[in-house]
């Protein structure tokens, strides 16, 4: 049984709503767009159209945007990655028609001044050279980069200078009203307001965006080649990511893959390669592996940061790691720890209300449902070690992991 309500517009525009006792509401829309939508020599062009949505629309000035939520205590944010755009809205329950009016007039209405685009411009190239000066950040895109063999999945999400600097309202404009169509959008609601109410609030505001589909075609990376590159950056400490394709969200092994991420490398501290690399050889001071997936293809990573000296014993740390897991099924003890373990740090997840509402405009965008702790708990227990190790051996294979390392 859900624990949510849906609704759709007449123009196609999707609603997800589910209620818990709160005052405080989380609303916002999930756009299936993102860095991966550009055009080649577009770079860059969805997060300048997240950035510029705030700079002015045919009825409001940026410093009437940035005041409309923050004079009732509420928030207005945004955010885009490789699939997505987000805008949404943290707010006291009762000022909901604020904030969707507020969103729907950046959606229906934004017209990217020109002033103000060279300004943002500038604020975004900030951004671009403070993301350079972070290597532990910016590895991650890079290995994506050379893993896609520079398909448009792989680019920075923040573009780079030059194409930045081309930009024009008008290229702003044309991305916006391609890809943030009804039928391209998500709306999710959690709250205590009810239902009907939300509905009707979205209609209102809603019922004049466009009905067309999105233009865009998407076309999965191909198999790029195996590689192990080494970069100078001259930094203190050497940051290595080791990694190689994966599942797509659609893929039912992506549970199993979770669940060994949590094992080797996730955010408990008892996880193997905390163990083995900083507990029992102090190696290192982060250790983390991550699983990222996308509509069609996916990304399993490892990344540390070391002494340059210490780059080849970590790696050989990780690779007996990574062995034990292609060739060791785990105990049922093991096993069930495991998942209790994996299960609990799930549950302690949803206490946060801002990231459980973001996760459920995902989720509904992408499969059309949200699934309930019930749910995803009963997946993760129909995970046994026999299927863990098979995808170990297909994920783990070191004959396929790529290298990207900064020294």
């Amino acid at each position: 049984m859900t624990d949510y309500s849906t609704f759709t517009l007449p123009n196609g525009l999707r609603m997800i709503y589910q209620q818990v006792p709160s005052q405080v509401s989380y609303a916002g829309f999930t756009v299936n767009a993102g860095s991966r939508d550009e055009a080649a020599g577009e770079d860059g062009l969805a997060h300048f159209v997240e950035h510029l949505l705030f700079k002015g629309t045919s009825r409001r000035r940026s410093w009437h945007i940035l005041n409309r939520m923050e004079t009732v205590g509420g928030e207005l944010n945004a955010y885009t990655t490789k699939e997505e755009t987000v805008i949404y809205s943290v707010f006291l329950s009762e000022h909901l028609a604020r904030a969707v009016e507020l969103m729907s007039d950046l959606l229906l209405h934004s017209r990217f001044p020109a002033g103000e685009v060279e300004r943002e411009v500038e604020v975004i190239l900030d951004e671009i050279n403070s993301y350079r000066d972070t290597p532990s950040e910016l590895i991650y895109d890079d290995f994506e980069n050379a893993l896609f063999g520079g398909h448009a999945l792989g680019h920075n999400i923040l573009g780079d200078s030059d194409t930045l600097l081309s930009f024009t309202p008008a290229d702003g404009l044309r991305f916006l009203h391609t890809h943030y169509t009804a039928s391209n959008m998500v709306f999710f609601y959690r709250g205590a307001l009810p239902f009907k109410r939300v509905v009707s609030t979205l209609q209102r505001y809603m019922s004049e965006c466009g009905e067309a589909v999105s233009a865009r075609h998407r076309e999965a990376p191909g198999r790029g080649a195996r590689f192990e590159r080494r970069v100078s950056l001259d930094t203190h400490q050497a940051h290595v990511l080791v990694g190689s394709r994966s599942y797509d969200m659609y893929d039912r092994r992506r549970t199993a893959l979770f669940l060994l991420n949590n094992l080797l490398g996730g955010p408990g501290m008892n996880s193997r390669l905390n163990i083995a690399l900083r507990e029992k050889t102090g190696c290192v001071y982060t250790v983390e592996s991550s699983v990222v997936t996308y509509t069609d293809t996916g990304v399993f990573s490892v990344y540390f940061g070391t002494d340059p000296s210490k780059v080849d014993r970590c790696l050989a740390l990780l690779s007996r790691e990574l062995r034990r897991l292609r060739e060791k099924p785990l105990s049922t003890l093991q096993l069930t720890t495991a998942k209790r373990q994996f299960m609990g740090q799930i549950a302690v997840g949803t206490e946060n209300s801002e990231n459980m509402a973001l996760g459920m405009g995902k989720a509904f965008l992408h499969y059309g449902k949200y699934d309930s702790l019930s749910e995803t708990f009963a997946r993760i227990e129909a995970v046994s070690a026999g299927e863990l190790c098979e995808v170990a051996n297909e994920i783990f294979d070191e004959s396929a992991l790529s290298t990207l390392i900064y020294v």
